[in-house]
């Protein structure tokens, strides 16, 4: 599934295409056919993501919300339009432009209400500037939940998928089954922004780098350039020690145990 970076990035792609443009919309699919006529021939006002939402606003009050979830695309085009391949479910056109998406798990029109309602079930999202991290912190901080499943957890912190979590707490050197609880304020306010400054960088360039510069030596070639997600069986980069899996909520934990050592709690 997407993570937060790839949401923003598209956001801020349509953005600078699209906004301000009347656009065509339809719905070769003919999922989203009645919605579509609604925004058919109406102006683009702007493009924003949420976490893994994608928002866009059209005049009239008229909010487009989407999430793509495992297997959606929405890839913007340059003309000329070309036939619907598969099964579009939206598709946007203007002088410029045009763009099709496929696959979304949800495809829905919001109105301004839905959308404040669904800020308000989502955690901050580093990537947006009006964030508060201490919102985030309030929730782990009060929680014995393994901090590994806190911050997969849409509603503490939006955005984050599993390599994130993975590499982000392996360069805090925190368990991923070390409850909330646990967590210094100290830990999480250096990992927020450290996982801000990531995921901006990931926004910036297209894809998921969290590998320190200092240690990209130990990255060979063709090797993911991970310290430990999917790496479970092999060496750590750092000390050697073999990365170890487990799953947690459905999908699967990676941690070094040296690197990253089990929380004992105090005696």
């Amino acid at each position: 599934m997407p993570e937060g970076h790839s949401l923003r990035r598209l956001a801020d792609e349509l953005d600078a295409t699209f906004a301000g443009s009347a656009v065509r919309t339809s719905s070769p699919q003919g999922r989203f056919a009645g919605s579509a006529a609604l925004l058919d021939g109406t102006r683009l006002l702007r493009a924003d993501a949420a976490g893994k939402h994608l928002l866009v606003d059209f005049e009239g009050d008229r909010l487009l919300h989407v999430h793509l979830g495992l297997y959606g695309t929405f890839l913007v085009h340059r003309p000329p339009v070309t036939p619907p391949v598969g099964q579009v479910r939206l598709r946007l056109v203007s002088e410029d432009a045009w763009a099709d998406l496929r696959g979304p798990t949800a495809c829905e029109l919001y109105t301004p209400e839905q959308k404040v309602e669904l800020l308000a079930r989502l955690g901050p999202d580093p990537l947006r500037p009006d964030a508060d991290p201490l919102r985030a912190w309030e929730r782990i901080r009060r929680s014995r939940t393994p901090v590994g499943a806190l911050l997969m957890d849409q509603s503490v912190i939006a955005g984050i998928g599993n390599v994130y979590r993975a590499e982000i707490l392996f360069r805090h050197g925190l368990h991923p089954l070390r409850p909330g609880l646990a967590v210094r304020r100290g830990q999480f306010l250096a990992l927020w922004v450290d996982l801000a400054e990531l995921m901006a960088d990931g926004v910036r360039v297209g894809r998921i780098e969290t590998v320190r510069p200092e240690h990209l030596h130990l990255v060979g070639p063709g090797e993911r350039p991970a310290y430990v997600y999917r790496r479970a069986g092999e060496p750590c980069r750092l000390c050697g020690r073999t990365v170890l899996t487990e799953e947690l909520v459905g999908r699967n934990l990676y941690w070094c145990p040296r690197c990253q050592p089990a929380y004992r709690g105090r005696a």
